[in-house]
């Protein structure tokens, strides 16, 4: 059964949500043209990277009573769609968070669960921590989403590929850092390289929409990426550009891929999670 996947690589404007939506239903009308069954846009796709203290000013919560997200659930009616932004929860506090829109209703929210605080990033300053990593059922199949720092830890993908995600979707800010031997930045050769790990070892689709544009000092480099379960590069983006980047991906792959490498079968939780409890104990716990 093969489905149509569209990336939109887009340059956002920072604290600007409503031109900002705008970009986003013009990208789904593109992608609807396409004969596209899901959109996914970067991390922070709605509100810009380098909030800081304006974070909790460009807040929206995934309801059909917000101005923000009536439009994008209803052009998610005939169109699946992941879009960033900034969750405020009940007791007002911040997160980085990816939506899954579908038949205009929100299917899984996700907070990220790491946080980067190092470097030339702050996030840990201004949003709260994401605390759970779970797996949900699409039109396309089982699915898990992880936000940027989340799929440079081993642990979120693995945990999505336990609970059921066939299709890994990763939204990023990823900026521009490095140089490589490689004609492109060694963020993008080391982002491409674990993605292609990931959908390899996991026997999974990973799907990667990184933004583009200038921001704060910040360049982001674009790169989108969709690794079929073989490890096999279906696109890649252009680098520094804005694109609707689209990929066909075949889901009866999973079961040609799974019956010739079955390590989804032979994976053995119990012993991960007996193993873990020891190391904890070890340590004193940890967070």
């Amino acid at each position: 059964m093969k489905k149509t996947i569209a990336l939109a690589q887009i340059d956002t404007r920072l604290g600007v949500v409503q031109a900002n939506l705008e970009k986003h239903l013009a990208y789904a009308e593109r992608a609807r043209a396409a004969g596209a069954s899901l959109l996914v846009f970067p991390e922070l796709s709605l509100t810009g990277y380098a909030l800081q203290d304006i974070a909790s000013t460009v807040s929206h919560r995934p309801t059909p009573e917000d101005e923000i997200f009536a439009p994008l659930l209803e052009a998610s009616r005939d169109l699946d769609m992941v879009v960033g932004f900034v969750d405020e929860d009940q007791r007002h506090r911040f997160y980085i968070a990816g939506a899954y829109l579908s038949g205009g209703e929100v299917l899984h929210v996700h907070h990220k669960v790491y946080l980067p605080t190092y470097g030339l990033f702050d996030e840990g300053r201004f949003f709260a921590w994401g605390d759970s990593i779970e797996a949900f059922e699409t039109p396309l199949g089982g699915a898990g989403i992880a936000i940027c720092e989340d799929f440079w830890h081993a642990s979120p993908p693995y945990l999505l590929w336990l609970d059921g995600a066939d299709i890994l979707i990763f939204t990023s800010a990823s900026p521009g850092r490095g140089l490589s031997d490689e004609p492109k930045l060694e963020s993008a050769r080391w982002v491409e390289h674990i993605n292609q790990a990931y959908a390899s070892l996991f026997t999974s689709f990973t799907v990667h929409a990184n933004r583009v544009g200038y921001e704060d000092g910040l360049n982001f480099w674009g790169g989108s990426t969709v690794f079929d379960p073989n490890g096999n590069l279906l696109v890649r983006g252009p680098y520094h550009e804005e694109a609707l980047v689209i990929a066909e991906i075949d889901l009866n792959q999973l079961h040609r891929t799974r019956a010739r490498l079955p390590i989804l079968r032979d994976e053995r939780t119990g012993l991960v999670q007996r193993e873990l409890g020891r190391i904890l104990d070890k340590n004193g716990g940890g967070r």
